[in-house]
């Protein structure tokens, strides 16, 4: 199987951010009717079969930051989750898909800012990255001194990219000018370490909070925007991140930056991941189907994209206890 993507660009000029300009956004309208209508025709006017469905969900897989974010978080568990970040798929099955030459890997591994350096440690020259979840995740309301001395911490440790999340309070009060400084301060804190600003879009009401709350990150120099922090009662849905991914593409078009999209939460099916890039690939092209510009944060759905990869190639299913994630 071929799943290596046509010629792409290896250079991405990272987003400096720009001055806070509200005029981008403050007179925005977003037809919430219009953007389920989208949500739904985006699963049912492609259709991806066998083969074609197999690269995609190999695709999909190098895509994952996979996630652990639990009270009971052990060196241990984040050790196990590091080895089979390494080696997703079986070999059995990477042999059978022709991958053996190159097998894949997932995009990063995610986990709290203590459990770095144990993550740091178990993917030593796998050239996987840890992210490290950070600013008083998951409710984001910890003093900012607090918050920007966690960043800190964490890329201290090793961390490559930093998942924030933002103050919503300021969101739902229009506090542009304050959401805007904070992010900023955090994009500094981050240095050369990436920076995913968590919107926890289920907190924000509307659309049209989702697509400022974007904009507004991005203006303060955010690398990825993420819908949520997989904690809000509800967490990544398509109509929110297409809101999203169009305030993406509309602040490429006026600066000239890619920026990525990681949606996050809820996301625990093979189907969920083809429905995630159909909309990546229709609303923004093939450019963000590749691991730099966009992620998925989930932990079971590797296990049921290797289940369905085992279908495709045996014409079996095979009990989801066969594709432990640790």
């Amino acid at each position: 199987m071929d799943v290596k993507p046509p010629h792409l660009s290896n250079t991405l000029i990272r987003n400096v951010g720009v001055p806070l300009e509200t005029s981008w956004f403050e007179k925005i309208q977003v037809n919430t009717s219009a953007s389920e209508r989208r949500a739904v025709t985006l699963t049912t006017r492609r259709s991806v079969k066998k083969e074609y469905q197999a690269a995609w969900l190999v695709k999909a897989l190098q895509c994952i930051d996979l996630t652990t974010l639990a009270g009971d978080d052990t060196a241990g568990r984040v050790h196990r989750l590091c080895e089979k970040a390494k080696r997703p798929l079986r070999d059995d099955l990477v042999e059978k898909l022709g991958l053996a030459s190159a097998p894949p890997k997932v995009g990063a591994i995610c986990v709290y800012p203590n459990m770095v350096p144990n993550a740091v440690k178990a993917l030593r020259s796998s050239g996987i990255p840890v992210a490290s979840v950070a600013t008083g995740f998951p409710a984001g309301l910890t003093p900012l001194p607090i918050r920007l001395a966690e960043i800190k911490y964490a890329v201290g440790e090793g961390a490559e990219e930093i998942d924030i999340v933002i103050n919503r309070e300021q969101v739902l009060m229009q506090n542009w000018a304050a959401l805007y400084d904070e992010i900023a301060a955090m994009r500094e804190a981050c240095g050369a370490a990436h920076l995913k600003a968590i919107l926890a879009t289920g907190d924000l009401k509307t659309l049209r909070n989702v697509y400022k709350a974007s904009m507004v990150a991005m203006q303060a120099g955010a690398d990825f925007i993420k819908t949520s922090t997989g904690k809000e009662d509800v967490n990544a849905t398509l109509p929110v991140s297409l809101t999203m991914v169009r305030a993406l593409r509309d602040y490429g078009e006026l600066t000239g930056f890619q920026i990525g999209f990681k949606p996050a939460g809820g996301l625990k099916t093979a189907k969920d991941a083809m429905a995630w890039q159909i909309l990546m690939k229709e609303e923004l092209g093939r450019r963000w189907l590749e691991p730099d510009l966009f992620r998925i944060g989930a932990s079971s759905l590797l296990a049921d994209i290797e289940r369905q990869l085992e279908h495709y190639l045996t014409g079996r299913y095979a009990a989801l206890s066969h594709h432990a994630l640790a």
